[in-house]
């Protein structure tokens, strides 16, 4: 399964690597693994979602390099905020442009660092995804805290789902030490572990709960017992019942499979990464929770 794609994009001068590196820090976009040598060096940014596009013929009326966004208005303005720092004031009205529609529904503005690269920032307006008084989550982890309960039965399938749970974590924005992993024996034990995780209470804020959201592992195959389905029952309803007592989110990353090939399907193979979703949903879930309680505060 192909796990992500990179786009290695030359940048004419060191000033000017220098300036788009310190943009896309700004914005909030995790550093990934860089490097240096004596004849050059590298910087990698990662993204919650990539999108690579190709084209023939005719060549799109945009910059090379796109980033969508979710709230254009705001990076404008803290791309406004970041010009400033740079001691380019006199130039932020040739520099960068105002948010404008585009024919492919989408609001689009630009930012031109030097003769050689202009970053355009794009948002949808598509009226599914800009629905009035709805409520939808964001998918930036930035700040929040997961458990991961994972087992330790059919390692060769959950191992692969935590590895898809934690590189959506990451790509998400959560740092590496807000994420504690527990491994029990089997799914049977997955919601215990999990309810005690729920209820567990933060050191640093007291009063809150150390966890935002929990993300449960696991893998039943019915090959494998007799008892499959009294089993998966009881683990469904374990989770279900630990979500509802305590509030706080659990994503289902369960697997309930005929064989061990569907389960490897499921796991990264053929049918996407069940770990990777889990994660994902959570973090929807934590933003989605956090808008009621502030929109609930008002």
């Amino acid at each position: 399964m192909i796990k992500g794609i990179t786009l290695v994009r030359p940048i004419a001068s060191a000033e000017v690597f220098a300036q788009l590196s310190s943009l896309l820090l700004s914005l909030g976009l995790e550093p990934g693994k860089g490097w240096q040598d004596p004849d050059g060096q590298g910087a990698a940014f990662l993204a919650p979602v990539g999108n690579l596009e190709l084209v023939t013929g005719r060549p799109p009326a945009v910059p090379e390099l796109l980033i969508e966004t979710t709230q254009l208005d705001h990076v404008h303005a803290a791309i406004h905020q970041w010009l400033l720092t740079t001691n380019r004031a006199e130039e932020i009205a040739i520099l960068l442009s105002t948010p404008e529609l585009t024919h492919w529904n989408s609001r689009l503005f630009t930012v031109r660092l030097d003769d050689t690269l202009t970053v355009g920032f794009w948002q949808s307006e598509n009226p599914f995804h800009n629905t009035p008084g709805a409520i939808e989550g964001d998918l930036s982890a930035v700040g929040m805290r997961f458990a991961i309960v994972t087992t330790r039965w059919n390692t060769v399938i959950t191992d692969r789902l935590l590895q898809g749970s934690l590189d959506a974590l990451h790509r998400s924005g959560t740092a590496k030490q807000d994420v504690d992993i527990v491994r029990v024996p089997g799914a049977w034990e997955v919601p215990s572990a999990a309810r005690s995780l729920a209820e567990m209470k933060s050191e640093k804020t007291p009063g809150t709960k150390k966890y935002d959201a929990i993300i449960t592992l696991g893998c039943l195959l019915r090959g494998e017992t007799a008892h499959y389905e009294a089993i998966y029952n009881e683990v469904a309803r374990g989770i279900g019942q630990s979500q509802q007592d305590t509030g706080t989110p659990h994503a289902f990353g369960v697997l309930t499979c005929e064989t061990l090939e569907q389960a490897l399907d499921r796991a990264g193979l053929k049918a996407g990464n069940k770990g990777f979703e889990a994660a994902i949903a959570a973090i929807e879930m934590v933003s989605i929770q956090r808008k009621l309680e502030q929109k609930a505060g008002k």
